[in-house]
């Protein structure tokens, strides 16, 4: 019997996966605890609907991220810290205080998780920094650290 799994089973298959199994084990078990559905005309159409609608999501997430890294490649972001001698910033730059100078300044709201900073930044200067906008979308922004 085929059916369509609603969720992730371990060792059976991932959710919205179309895969055959056994008559006693879907009815006796899949079904009851609803975790899969029968792979009738009914639901094939409204995996077919789901999956077409998550494509188009991402293809929309995906024109996003492009139009965010074309912004990024044209700013110099630009802040103002305490230093001591020898350029040394007290404290440092977090992928944190990027991000949120980025939506403050230019309205540009990224996730300090998609900033790729290995380290914090500690002197001033000019540094590129890597931003991971989507799966193969990536960005430097040039961020440009000054004293007060």
């Amino acid at each position: 019997m085929k059916v369509i799994l609603k969720q992730d089973i371990k060792g059976v298959g991932k959710k919205d996966q179309i895969l055959e199994a056994s008559d006693g084990y879907a009815r006796n078990y899949l079904f009851p605890k609803g975790l899969a559905v029968e792979a009738n005309a009914e639901n094939m159409s409204k995996l077919k609907g789901k999956q077409s609608s998550m494509e188009h999501k991402k293809e929309l997430e995906k024109q996003e991220a492009k139009n965010i890294a074309a912004k990024l490649k044209d700013i110099i972001l630009t802040l103002s810290v305490k230093a001591g001698e020898n350029g040394k910033i007290f404290g440092g730059i977090t992928a944190k205080e990027i991000s949120e100078n980025l939506k403050a300044k230019y309205g540009i709201e990224i996730d300090k998780k998609k900033i790729a900073l290995k380290e914090t930044i500690k002197m001033l200067g000019t540094k590129d920094v890597e931003i991971r906008l989507y799966e193969g979308i990536t960005s430097n922004l040039k961020v440009k650290i000054v004293e007060e």
